[in-house]
């Protein structure tokens, strides 16, 4: 496994080096940039758009080739292959991030969030996401900007409408301890699987229910084997698009304000797709048949309550009390 990462590796690079070969009087550089996603998902919009600005910012001096697919590895590869400066760039959810950087966990919160533009003011708040990318910073890591795919929602087999309507509900998680544990708070049964193996999973009953963005339901087709949607969005679904500092010290400074400009370009643009994608996701859901459940207040903040001892072991594991109320607004 590590050899054929590191062949896609060395063809990649192989790519940009061809591409600056003739750097002496051409000028162009060419960069890689590595994601976990299919090419039909917000995470490629906005990778595209990142590589995009860069050459047009530059004059079509700088390039960005964008390999996604987990063509350059899966999403533990790829923080690894940045976090070495294999690969200058990334574009990936923060959750598998979490073992490389613990205090991440603060995006691990559940249900902290009404609406995605509570969401958005707090990314936007300069001096929390000065704390969030000394954070990266420990790991040879710059944050250039965090997007989203919207919320993350349960699809389920079980119409869900009261908080003890997830009483044994088998839901497929990723592993993440805290993602986890907040399914069991609330009385699910949490089990982790294999990605490639939902579908069938669903299919043949060994799951019940799982839990990802539209964009994900949409595109594996989940909802061909759900009854209902239910709308908990309990996790934002971030898309951080993070830099090697060891790359980015190796950058004029034109460069580099030329790399920062075109992420916080490529950041609101893919909000916006994030939104516009998730209302057209929805319709597709129902005109396959599958139900859309509204979750009501009141049970969010069951759910809230009933992951109380989560939201501490959080706090503690942040272990900056100002970053954590910053961002759950307490």
């Amino acid at each position: 496994m590590r050899k054929g990462i590191t062949f896609c590796l060395l063809c990649a690079m192989a790519a940009a080096l061809t591409l600056t070969g003739c750097h002496e009087s051409s000028q162009t550089y060419a960069w890689v940039l590595g994601t976990a996603s299919p090419e039909d998902t917000v995470t490629q919009i906005y990778a595209e758009k990142f590589a995009e600005e860069v050459e047009r910012l530059s004059d079509g001096a700088m390039r960005i080739e964008v390999y996604a697919n987990s063509s350059l590895g899966g999403d533990t590869e790829l923080i690894e292959s940045c976090m070495t400066g294999d690969i200058p760039f990334v574009v990936q959810n923060t959750a598998p991030q979490v073992s490389y950087l613990p205090r991440l966990c603060l995006f691990d919160l559940p249900c902290v969030f009404s609406d995605i533009e509570e969401l958005h003011e707090v990314l936007d708040n300069e001096a929390f996401m000065e704390k969030i990318n000394e954070i990266y910073a420990e790991k040879g890591l710059e944050l250039l900007g965090m997007s989203d795919q919207n919320f993350r929602v349960m699809s389920s087999n079980v119409k869900v409408e009261s908080l003890e309507d997830f009483s044994g509900i088998k839901i497929r998680t990723m592993e993440n301890s805290y993602h986890m544990a907040f399914w069991k708070s609330i009385g699910a049964n949490p089990t982790p699987m294999s990605f490639s193996e939902v579908y069938i999973g669903l299919q043949q009953n060994t799951i019940d229910a799982q839990e990802n963005p539209y964009e994900v339901i949409v595109s594996n087709k989940f909802y061909e084997q759900q009854d209902y949607v239910i709308q908990t969005n309990h996790l934002p679904h971030l898309l951080s698009l993070i830099v090697s500092e060891d790359f980015m010290e190796s950058l004029s400074e034109e460069q580099q304000e030329i790399i920062r400009e075109a992420a916080t370009t490529a950041c609101a643009y893919a909000r916006e797709q994030a939104q516009a994608r998730v209302d057209d996701r929805i319709a597709i859901c129902e005109e396959a048949g599958t139900t859309i459940v509204e979750v009501p207040d009141e049970l969010v903040e069951e759910m809230r309550a009933a992951s109380a001892e989560l939201y501490e072991e959080i706090r503690e594991a942040v272990g900056d009390d100002e970053l954590y109320y910053m961002y759950v607004g307490e």
